[in-house]
């Protein structure tokens, strides 16, 4: 009977969104989304218009959303089918000497770097021993939830940076409390990714904030 082990040991490893996957995948909704906002400042201020460009600015997001979920479950399923492809070019070797060379291929050079040779073998050993797995379920339902937490990263963060629009009269005073709610997400934004990383979290969301206004600037300039 074939075992399911390594793939939820793997689908635990690939499924779940770390930090700088949830920021990214907002910091990259942020941009879609101000690049129609930012449009209205030089727009006609008629409330048609305005409109129109909301609908569009969150017909956009759904879009990238959905494409970002395909591209991650296509992700997961190729480097879940090389993990498994490795796995079963050790188990084909004939010495331990083979299977270390390819396992030490396929881990970190750090974590390569800090064992020895007795190491790497016992663990290529191991790696060897570990039954076969059925690759019909090589997605899980653990991918699955990962691919919806992505979509609503990227299409929720539309509606604080639309909600202004929808909701004050003065479409001057709503463009600038867009563009300030715009700008406070990517400082946080900056800021929860200087923790993780161990930076200076003020200079780290500075330049988060600075990088992200640019990329929406350029996406502007380049007709985005």
């Amino acid at each position: 009977m074939k075992n399911t082990g390594i793939l939820k040991n793997l689908a635990r490893e690939n499924a779940v969104l770390n930090p700088i996957d949830r920021i990214s995948e907002v910091l990259f909704g942020l941009i879609m989304v101000l690049t129609f906002t930012s449009a209205i400042s030089v727009s006609t201020s008629g409330k048609q218009e305005i409109s129109e460009l909301l609908w569009a600015a969150l017909g956009c997001n759904l879009a990238w959303a959905l494409v970002d979920v395909i591209m991650f479950l296509l992700n997961v399923l190729l480097e879940r089918g090389h993990s498994l492809k490795a796995l079963r070019e050790i188990k084909q070797t004939k010495t331990d000497e083979e299977s270390a060379e390819i396992l030490k291929e396929e881990i970190q050079p750090l974590i390569h770097s800090l064992l020895t040779k007795e190491e790497l073998l016992k663990l290529a050993a191991r790696v060897k021993a570990i039954p076969s797995t059925d690759e019909r379920m090589i997605l899980t339902s653990r991918d699955y939830v990962a691919g919806f937490q992505i979509f609503i990263l990227v299409f929720l963060c539309t509606f604080p940076i639309a909600l202004p629009f929808a909701i004050l009269e003065d479409v001057q005073v709503a463009i600038r409390t867009s563009n300030g709610i715009a700008l406070l997400l990517l400082f946080i934004g900056g800021y929860k990714l200087a923790g993780y990383a161990g930076f200076r979290p003020l200079f780290t969301a500075l330049i988060y904030t600075i990088i992200g206004v640019l990329l929406v600037g350029m996406t502007i300039a380049l007709g985005g």
